[in-house]
């Protein structure tokens, strides 16, 4: 059963399962922000140990098919090297779970950030939705819709 299983989860069947099974989460922390259960599933360390696990299982899968893991490394050398690494599909699902894991970690410490602040559910709907997409510009945009709640700017917070 096991390698049946093992079978089945070919990157390219993993890579989407990752895909859809990260939206519930996202759908959760902009509908039910406030909820018992969003705090429980969302902003846990839940939606990290599947993640953790799925990441886990590529590293497993590469390394049975000989993967240079130290080759990872000329991604600081120059951006030639980085192409090279992105033609390797091991190397994108890993590097694509970790950018979905941060930005999820993102969103949900808008959600509990926002809570903090009592910001309105209706005005981080789009930084999330910005977060999910392209994490950095809606972390940018909650900080700038935090700065008028807090009435102050604190770079170290």
């Amino acid at each position: 059963m096991i390698e049946q299983i093992y079978n089945y989860f070919t990157i390219e069947t993993l890579y989407y399962w990752v895909n859809l099974g990260v939206l519930p989460f996202w759908l959760i922390l902009i509908f039910f922000s406030n909820t018992k259960f969003c705090r429980i599933f969302v902003t846990s360390i839940f939606p990290f140990l599947i993640l953790s696990g799925a990441y886990i299982f590529i590293l497993y899968k590469s390394y049975l098919n000989s993967y240079d893991f130290i080759s990872n490394f000329n991604l600081y050398v120059g951006l030639g090297n980085l192409k090279s690494l992105f033609s390797d599909d091991f190397f994108i699902t890993m590097f694509w779970i970790h950018f979905i894991s941060i930005n999820l970690f993102t969103g949900g410490w808008i959600v509990k950030d926002s809570q903090r602040f009592a910001i309105n559910k209706l005005f981080i709907i789009l930084p999330l939705v910005i977060t999910y997409l392209v994490g950095p510009i809606g972390l940018l945009i909650y900080w700038l819709i935090r700065i008028f709640y807090a009435k102050n700017v604190n770079i170290y917070d």
